[in-house]
């Protein structure tokens, strides 16, 4: 039998390593199912598109404001490398952190790379479900499910990245859970 209660007088080599620092430990507490694999696609793509204003206006700034300076083409050359790191690196973390449970009573989600949101939306609370797919998530063939519960603050719940009939099937379980709690 082993025990998940940590000794704090052990010798620091003796703990275990805290899960933020263990590299193969998964993104998600256990039990969450992740959402599909092409939302990080687009996630990516909203990051290209969010930070292609900024890498036009480096490129302009440098042949046309910046053009007799030594040090021209430095601020091109540091905003693309900024962005390219940002629409590479950023999207795929934050789809790791993505997941739900669904229980027969609630729904479970659990997001956020920086900003870490666990949200338990029981289903006596939810007034109506909404599916929605963008353009980028009907070319990449996923879709949100939107759960708006009663209350005003943290009002809309939203699941991004399900594959379209999955969210469908989780607005049915829902809709047909509130309709027995009213009868």
């Amino acid at each position: 039998m082993t025990s998940d209660i940590v000794d704090p007088a052990a010798a620091p080599e003796d703990r275990p390593a805290p899960e933020f620092m263990t590299p193969d430990q998964p993104a998600l507490p256990a039990g969450l199912q992740p959402v599909e694999r092409a939302h990080a696609w687009v996630i990516r793509c909203r990051f290209a598109i969010s930070w292609a204003p900024f890498m036009v206006g480096a490129l302009v700034l440098d042949n046309f404001v910046f053009e007799d300076f030594a040090w021209r083409g430095a601020l091109s050359a540091a905003i693309w490398f900024v962005a390219l790191s940002a629409i590479i690196v950023a999207p795929q973390r934050i789809y790791r952190r993505i997941g739900y449970r669904l229980d027969p009573r609630s729904l479970r989600i659990v997001k956020g790379w920086l900003f870490h949101t666990d949200t338990i939306v029981p289903f006596v609370r939810v007034q109506h479900i909404d599916v929605a797919r963008g353009p980028l998530e009907k070319i990449f063939g996923t879709a949100s499910l939107i759960v708006h519960t009663a209350g005003t603050h943290n009002s809309v719940v939203v699941l991004p990245g399900l594959e379209p009939d999955r969210a469908s099937e989780i607005r049915e379980t829902i809709r047909a859970q509130i309709k027995t709690d009213w009868q």
